[in-house]
């Protein structure tokens, strides 16, 4: 009878101490002011949800057209007899790697040469640097190396004429200086 009588004096006791603790005190007469200041205020009205119109979509119908962010090419008509050409594509010749690129990609980062021979260093604009000399193909447009030095590399593309026929373009990358 005991324990039961102790366990009721120790609840009687705990709810009593809560009691004080929750009691108005002088330590919380700042917050009691702030929050009746606050209710004394007048209510703000929340401004309504702006209107949001719907995203209207736009397709880009000239992509076969030049980039306006590139310099105008010209483009000449060499090997032309008459109003047929003779330039064409070799359709027989095997595909080289940096021919899977557009020529806009590239950047001349360097040269070396080595044994006698000049190689360019060209960043595909993928992550990778190559080494290119005369003779080899670059670009999507049968792009062919015709002339290189330390700080340029000459292409001539093959390109559509736009009269069933095929046109010769000069290309040219050109080593950019720092600085």
């Amino acid at each position: 009878m005991d324990k039961v009588f102790s366990n009721k004096y120790l609840l009687l006791i705990g709810l009593c101490l809560s009691c004080l603790g929750c009691s108005k005190g002088v330590e919380h007469e700042d917050l009691q002011i702030f929050v009746e200041e606050a209710k004394s205020q007048p209510e703000g009205e929340i401004d309504p949800l702006p209107t949001f119109h719907p995203y209207e979509t736009f397709k880009y119908s000239v992509v076969s057209h030049r980039s306006p962010f590139e310099v105008p090419l010209t483009i000449t008509a060499e090997g032309t007899v008459g109003r047929k050409s003779t330039v064409k594509p070799d359709g027989n010749r095997k595909k080289e790697y940096l021919e899977s690129f557009n020529f806009s990609s590239f950047q001349l980062v360097g040269s070396i040469k080595k044994d006698g021979t000049l190689w360019s260093l060209i960043n595909d604009g993928d992550g990778g640097v190559h080494r290119v000399t005369l003779g080899h193909y670059i670009g999507k447009n049968h792009g062919k190396i015709v002339g290189i030095s330390d700080s340029k590399v000459d292409v001539i593309e093959i390109v559509p004429d736009g009269k069933s026929g095929w046109v010769e373009r000069p290309r040219a990358l050109a080593l950019k200086e720092n600085g």
